[in-house]
């Protein structure tokens, strides 16, 4: 009996159309036009552990030619939102929200144009560095988050557009 139906339930799955995004494993289409992608330079500390981030995740090929550009703009704001009696902030939110562009490289075309955000607390203690240094700490967590919101949506962006092979 539970033979019959762990089949029933493996011919329900299939019927329902879910595919694996990375199907094919390295060779799979979609791994292939993400290690196609070529992510442009970003400005500031934020943009440099944001571009190392999103070529970690893609693993760009350097001896396959570019078939995307990625564009990325960065937002980082620091706001205070706790404040004691005496006016002294004792809590922080970062900000990090990035706008960005996937480009064909051939034809100069925007193919996909999105968002995408992520936000860390922050508490303000005495010591300045230890302050500075939970700053730091957030803006990395925060530009580790964004890429991988952005590769994932690639992924989803090659799935979609890339014919199967």
């Amino acid at each position: 009996m539970m033979r019959i139906l762990a089949l029933a339930l493996m011919l329900l799955v299939s019927a329902c159309g879910l595919r694996p995004l990375y199907s094919g494993g390295g060779g799979g289409k979609v791994s292939l036009v993400l290690r196609s992608v070529d992510v442009a330079a970003i400005d500031g500390k934020a943009g440099w552990l944001m571009r190392n981030a999103l070529n970690d995740r893609l693993g760009r090929n350097p001896a396959m030619p570019a078939q995307y550009r990625l564009e990325v703009e960065l937002d980082d704001q620091i706001s205070g939102f706790g404040v004691r009696r005496d006016d002294a902030v004792t809590r922080e939110r970062r900000t990090l929200r990035a706008r960005y562009r996937l480009v064909d490289a051939a034809q100069g075309t925007v193919v996909l144009d999105a968002t995408a955000g992520s936000d860390a607390g922050i508490d303000v203690v005495s010591s300045e560095y230890a302050t500075i240094a939970a700053e730091n700490t957030a803006l990395e967590r925060l530009s580790q988050i964004l890429a991988d919101q952005i590769v994932a949506r690639v992924a989803l962006f090659a799935e979609r557009q890339t014919p199967d092979k």
